[in-house]
């Protein structure tokens, strides 16, 4: 049986496009969290996605105004809230987007105080992966929140690679990401990268067919 309140995990996905690259590796990296926590924990896990393109227009005019919409003020909730966080952005000029810098700028700077993060990125180059250490990092211990050592950044070539077969392919760093930010929620009862998670290296899929998959019907 499990305990009545849910353990929360929020994740952010800063993603422009419709299907998002960025949106894919927030939904892998909830997924492994997710199945490593039920795994450890007697306890029903609660995922939320927040998607910040639905979000552009009310960031920007609480921004300008001070006053948030309904839906952003629920969004801002559940972060705050949230027992552990994963946060993605796609590479804009070598940093996190605009639109997820905006986001965060409106979260109170202790209101993530001691909050686990999971911090990852997507770009077309795996040139760009400093980003996680240069910028996501800095913001994130700015707010006072705890980085997980494991941090995730998917080029375009990543997507296509054969699963486990290099210790350090993205299936791998997900799961391990997942796992650490599992520990970290649950008290270290989760173990990092301890399980597969179903469907993230037991074939290789073409990313096109990937983003596809996340079209509306």
């Amino acid at each position: 049986m499990f305990a009545t309140e849910p353990l929360r995990i929020v994740a952010v996905s800063a993603g422009l496009s419709n299907p998002s690259s960025t949106r894919l590796l927030a939904d892998r990296l909830a997924a492994a969290t997710r199945e490593q926590l039920e795994a450890a924990q007697d306890r029903a896990v609660d995922v939320r996605v927040i998607e910040l393109r639905d979000l552009a227009v009310d960031i920007a005019g609480h921004l300008v105004s001070g006053f948030p919409s309904a839906a952003l003020e629920d969004a801002l909730a559940a972060v705050t809230g949230a027992d552990g966080l994963i946060a993605v952005t796609p590479v804009f000029t070598a940093s996190y987007s605009g639109l997820f810098k905006s986001f965060f700028d409106l979260v109170e700077n202790t209101a993530l105080t001691g909050k686990p993060v999971l911090v990852a990125a997507t770009g077309g180059t795996p040139r760009h992966s400093l980003v996680l250490e240069h910028a996501m990092r800095p913001l994130f211990a700015y707010l006072r929140a705890v980085t997980l050592p494991t941090s995730v950044y998917a080029a375009s070539e990543d997507w296509g690679a054969a699963g486990d077969a290099y210790a350090d392919g993205l299936p791998a760093r997900i799961r391990r990401a997942g796992g650490e930010l599992a520990g970290a929620v649950s008290g270290g009862r989760a173990v990092s990268g301890a399980s597969r998670a179903p469907g993230l290296d037991d074939e290789v899929v073409p990313f096109e067919q990937q983003l596809a998959a996340l079209r509306p019907a």
